[in-house]
């Protein structure tokens, strides 16, 4: 129906998480329909990003610099280390500006249904990490999905030789929730996560 130029672009468009095929066709008329405006800043965005933007080898971030920006800022504690599953994670967290440490990304989970085991993730470099000292404290921010939960205890088992606090972010009740509408799962993490008021 289409051009190869115009398919390919659908194509690619649907590939993005969050775009179907039907979605990927309208992003992508809506581009071509503003060429100036959109497609060619954004294809100069791209080719932007692609020449410049690296993974810091400290953590594991997305920067145009390595050490990233958050790894090489000296008013960061560096001895709080905050793991995290993605770089989406790390940018969720950095977007509520409450948090003053650094992270390291492990890029995934265990997943033995994906066939993703320890080796394909990046936990031996926050061992060494661990192990050259200056860290005191590693904060498991893994999803509160079964493979985030293994991947927790399996990372904590890795560092339990480490002189480091190991903690998790706490689950339950989020701020503005209501108990009614939350699920079982939720509730008892919840009551077992109580503190005193």
């Amino acid at each position: 129906m289409n051009g190869p130029e115009i398919e390919q672009l659908v194509k690619l468009l649907a590939k993005l998480p969050g775009l179907g095929p039907r979605s990927a066709r309208r992003a992508a008329l809506q581009l071509l329909k503003k060429k100036d405006q959109l497609l060619r800043p954004l294809a100069d965005a791209l080719t932007n990003a692609a020449e410049n933007v690296v993974s810091c080898h400290v953590c594991g971030n997305l920067d145009t610099a390595d050490p990233c920006a958050v790894c090489a800022d000296g008013r960061r504690d560096s001895g709080l280390v905050c793991v995290v599953e993605e770089v989406a994670d790390l940018w969720a967290i950095e977007r509520t500006a409450g948090f003053k440490g650094v992270y390291h990304v492990v890029g995934g989970t265990l997943s033995a249904l994906d066939g993703r085991g320890p080796q394909d993730l990046n936990v031996a470099a926050l061992v060494e990490r661990c192990a050259a000292g200056g860290v005191r404290e590693v904060v498991l921010a893994l999803n509160a999905t079964v493979e985030g939960q293994t991947t927790s205890h399996y990372i904590a088992d890795r560092l339990k030789e480490s002189p480091v606090q190991i903690t998790r972010l706490a689950h339950g009740v989020p701020v503005g929730g209501e108990l009614d509408y939350l699920d079982d799962g939720t509730l008892v993490a919840a009551l077992k996560a109580r503190r005193a008021v």
